[in-house]
């Protein structure tokens, strides 16, 4: 167990508590949301991934020295992320996008490398995990699915780093936009949203494709585990393997046409015709060659 990234993941949990305190004695509002609502949401998030990444970790027997690395660089990406959305809670600014003044840049900017820093530690975990040959090849599969999903989840929030056409207008004006970047498309940011999450109810929304595409790193390592008990030993290997394949591939179509329903301006809960159908091919299909593979097993016990 790696010791710094379990004491980031227990801070984190007691962030979340000190969080918690602030949005009940702090009513101020930034960006449309209560202003502790972000630095909770992100407390959440990060102590889930450290702990999740622990256990990671975990996998690279072989690699102890640089798992160590793994860990303290993904130990500062999120400090530098947390201390810093604290920080601008604390002085009553946005924290993302937010280029009003030179240190509110600064500021992003950093938070921008502590970014890359996790998703630098998270890639390189990826590759060491395609070496690793002694754990359970369905539980294996499970986690380098789920990171590399996890990184096309980041892919998501990269693009709310991109300028909107508003901004860009401004921009080529002469005029430097005090927000660059936004969570929303087609409408402006901190307009209706669902309770906590603030996702937009009236436009599209990047941060829905970009949660969804994060916890692949939970949800695929979880699929693995459940297929690797003892019930499920009539599946073969390969057949385990396979599934996790199609569950996963059926994941990166849900987060992928996430992001093009978010892309095309449309809230999550005003899907159109197209994206149900979307949403009912990605299902349909997963659904369809995962009942083939546990036929298949079921028709070879009884042969």
């Amino acid at each position: 167990m790696n010791a710094l990234l379990t004491m980031l993941g227990l801070l984190m949990v007691i962030t979340l508590l000190a969080t918690c305190v602030g949005l009940l004695i702090d009513h101020r509002v930034i960006a449309g949301a209560p202003a502790w609502a972000k630095p909770a949401k992100f407390a959440i998030s990060f102590s889930v991934y450290c702990f999740t990444f622990v256990w990671l970790l975990s996998f690279l027997r072989r690699w102890k020295k640089i798992a160590t690395a793994l860990a303290a660089i993904t130990t500062i990406g999120v400090l530098l992320d947390m201390v810093l959305i604290v920080l601008q809670v604390i002085r009553g600014v946005r924290s993302h996008f937010n280029v009003a003044t030179p240190f509110d840049d600064m500021v992003y900017r950093i938070m921008g490398f502590g970014s890359a820093l996790i998703f630098l530690a998270a890639f390189v975990t990826a590759i060491f995990l395609l070496f690793e040959r002694r754990t359970d090849r369905t539980l294996i599969w499970s986690l380098r699915l789920g990171l590399v999903i996890m990184m096309f989840g980041m892919f998501a929030g990269f693009l709310m780093t991109q300028a909107t056409q508003a901004q860009l207008v401004a921009y080529h004006a002469g005029h430097l936009p005090p927000i660059f970047g936004a969570h929303s498309v087609g409408v402006p940011d901190g307009g209706p949203g669902l309770p906590f999450l603030g996702w937009s109810t009236t436009g599209g929304d990047l941060r829905i494709a970009h949660f969804v595409g994060l916890h692949a790193l939970q949800v695929l390592p979880l699929l693995g585990w459940f297929l690797s008990v003892q019930p499920f030993q009539r599946l073969s290997t390969g057949q385990r393997v396979a599934l996790v394949w199609t569950i996963g591939l059926g994941y990166v179509g849900l987060v992928g046409s996430l992001l093009w329903q978010a892309l095309r301006g449309q809230s999550l809960i005003a899907p159109d015709g197209l994206t149900w159908i979307t949403w009912g091919l990605v299902v349909g299909l997963t659904l369809v060659m995962s009942g083939a593979i546990i036929l298949r097993a079921r028709l070879s016990t009884v042969q």
